[in-house]
């Protein structure tokens, strides 16, 4: 169904960039939807070993934190890709 609107979309020199138009939009939602689903499992994984061994909760604390952060920063990355690839067309 989306297809051929697409190809009617680059067929006319106004929307050339549709395709980059679109990459970038399905881009900024996967690099979202994979920032929220890791730092989900992150978080899951640290209550689980919280849960598992307490005298080591801090530690784990500090290293989900670590890797929250790192991904945060990765999806942000990714992010800002798309929208430099957005505002090329």
């Amino acid at each position: 169904m989306m297809f051929p609107l697409l190809q009617a979309a680059v067929a006319t020199k106004e929307y050339m960039g549709a395709w980059a138009m679109m990459g970038a939009g399905i881009g900024a939602g996967l690099a979202i939807i994979g920032a929220g689903l890791g730092i989900g499992r992150v978080g899951g994984q640290a209550v689980e070993g919280m849960a598992r061994q307490p005298e080591v909760a801090a530690k784990i604390q500090t290293a989900a934190l670590i890797f929250a952060a790192f991904i945060e920063g990765a999806a942000l990355f990714a992010v800002v890709v798309t929208f430099l690839i957005q505002s090329k067309f």
